[in-house]
C-alpha cells in the first residue's frame, strides 16, 4: 500500500487523466481537427512521461516479469541432466552465465488481468497494483510457501529447470494492432494483445512454450451496444465473435512465423476464455453473502462501473459470447494447425474454459471479480494438467523424483 508521503504523487497522477488532449470537435476543420490530434497525442506523451517521472520510485516495489529457477546451476551439474553437457561447458568458461540461461526452456505468458494477481478497489490502489503488481498469480508465483499460489511455474520447475516470463496486462484486450495504445493503458503499464506480441517478438530468446488465456475484456458487449439493441444483441455478438477471431487470428499468425525460423521446437496453447456461467454463479453466492454483510467484497457494486457487462442483466449476453468466442477459437486454431510447420505446435485448450469456478471462495474476496489465491491454484492445475501433450512435444522430462505428470498437476 502507498504511503501518505507518495498519496499527493498519485492524485496528481490521476489528475492528469483528465487534462484536455486528443478530443476534438466534429465542427472543427479537418485541418483544425488535425491539429487538435497531433497536440492531443503531445499532451497524453508528456503526462504519460509525467506520471512515470513522479512514480519512478515504484520500480523499487516491482519485481521482474521474468523469473529463473533459482537452483538452475545446481540441477545441470547432476550428470543425469539434459542440461548437463551446457553446464560443463560453463564451467570451462566456453559459454557465459547469460549463454547458459538461454539454454534452459523459456515459457512466456500472454494475457489479462484473469492470470494477474489483480482486483478492483480504491482508484489509488487499483493504480498502483497494475504499475507494479507482478508473479502471485497461476502462471508465475514464485512464492513457496503453502498460502501462496501453486504456480504453472512451480509446477513446470519439478520437471526442470526453465525461465518464465509473463506479459499479461490488467484491462488488456484482443486488438488490430493497427492502433497505438490507449493513453490509460500506457499509463498503467497494459499492453494489449498486440503489444505483447511485439514484445514476444523482440525477445533475444524466442520461446519454447507460448500460452495466451486473453480476450476477456473483449466481452463487455453491453457498454458497447446502443440500449436499444440490448434486448436483441445477436447480431452484434456475431459481428464481435468475427472481429475478434480475426484480430486474434492475426496475431497468433505473427507468434506462428517468428516460430518457424527458429532452430527449436516451438509450442504454442491457446486457452478458451473462462467458465462464465460457473463464474456468475459464485458472484451471485457473493451478492447473497454481501447482502447479509456489507462488509463484505466492499467493491464488488464497483466493478460495474468498470465492467458494464457483469450486471445481473446482461450477464446471459458475456455467457453466450463468451462460448461463440470460444468456439471460434477453437476453428481458428484447426483451420492455423494445417500451416504448422514441424517445429511448431499450436493447440487450443478448454481446460480453463471448463473449469468450475462456480464457488465464492474461489473468487476475491475485494471485488468478487477476479480470482483468490484458491482460485488461482485451481487455474494453475488446470492450465498445467492441459500441458501433457505440449510437454511431450518439447521433450521435457514427464519423470521427476519418482513423481508422473498428472500427480504434479495437483
Amino acid at each position: 500500500m502507498l504511503s501518505r508521503n507518495y498519496t499527493w504523487l498519485l492524485l496528481l497522477g490521476f489528475g492528469l487523466l483528465s487534462a484536455p488532449g486528443a478530443q476534438s470537435s466534429a465542427a472543427l476543420s479537418p485541418e483544425m481537427s488535425a491539429s487538435s490530434g497531433a497536440s492531443g497525442k503531445i499532451s497524453d506523451e508528456v503526462a504519460v512521461d509525467a506520471v512515470d517521472l513522479l512514480f519512478l520510485f515504484d520500480h523499487v516495489f516491482m519485481k521482474s516479469s521474468t523469473a529463473i529457477s533459482t537452483d538452475y546451476l545446481k540441477r545441470m551439474a547432476d550428470p543425469k541432466s539434459p542440461f548437463h553437457s551446457t553446464y560443463i561447458a560453463y564451467e570451462q568458461r566456453k559459454i557465459s552465465r547469460r549463454e547458459v540461461i538461454e539454454r534452459l526452456p523459456h515459457v512466456a505468458m500472454i494475457g489479462d488481468s484473469l492470470s494477474k494477481n489483480a482486483y478492483v478497489s480504491s482508484i489509488p490502489s487499483t493504480f498502483w497494483r497494475a504499475r507494479t503488481e507482478r508473479r502471485r498469480d497461476w502462471f508465475l508465483d514464485t512464492d513457496p510457501s503453502p498460502a501462496s499460489v501453486y504456480s504453472v511455474f512451480e509446477r513446470l520447475e519439478r520437471l526442470t529447470p526453465l525461465v518464465a516470463t509473463e506479459h499479461s496486462g490488467v484491462g488488456a484486450i484482443v486488438d488490430p494492432g493497427d492502433a497505438r495504445e490507449s493513453f490509460a493503458r500506457r499509463l498503467v503499464r497494459t499492453r494489449n494483445f498486440s503489444g505483447q506480441v511485439d514484445q514476444v517478438l523482440e525477445a533475444r530468446r524466442y520461446p519454447d512454450l507460448i500460452m495466451l488465456w486473453i480476450g476477456h475484456n473483449n466481452l463487455n458487449w453491453a457498454a458497447e451496444t446502443p440500449v436499444e439493441e440490448r434486448e436483441h444483441p445477436e447480431k452484434r455478438f456475431e459481428e464481435c465473435a468475427k472481429k475478434f477471431e480475426q484480430d486474434y487470428r492475426r496475431q497468433l499468425r505473427r507468434l506462428m512465423a517468428r516460430a518457424e525460423k527458429e532452430d527449436h521446437k516451438v509450442a504454442i496453447v491457446v486457452f478458451g476464455l473462462v467458465n462464465f456461467e460457473a463464474f456468475f454463479k459464485a458472484r451471485e453466492e457473493a451478492e447473497a453473502l454481501r447482502e447479509n454483510n456489507r462488509k463484505l467484497y466492499p467493491y464488488l457494486e464497483v466493478d460495474y462501473r468498470h465492467f458494464l457487462s457483469m450486471l445481473p442483466a446482461y450477464r446471459g449476453g458475456m455467457i453466450r459470447l463468451a462460448l461463440m468466442m470460444n468456439k471460434e477459437l477453437h476453428a481458428m486454431v484447426t483451420d492455423l494447425n494445417r500451416q504448422c510447420p514441424p517445429n511448431v505446435q499450436l493447440r487450443y485448450s478448454d481446460a480453463l474454459a471448463n473449469v468450475d469456478i462456480s464457488r465464492a471462495e474461489l473468487i476475491h474476496a475485494v471485488d468478487a471479480w477476479h480470482p483468490s489465491v484458491k482460485g488461482h491454484s485451481l487455474l494453475a492445475q488446470a492450465a498445467f494438467s492441459a500441458l501433457r501433450p505440449t510437454l511431450e512435444f518439447l521433450a521435457i522430462d514427464q519423470k521427476t523424483r519418482g513423481s508422473s505428470l498428472s500427480e504434479l498437476g495437483q
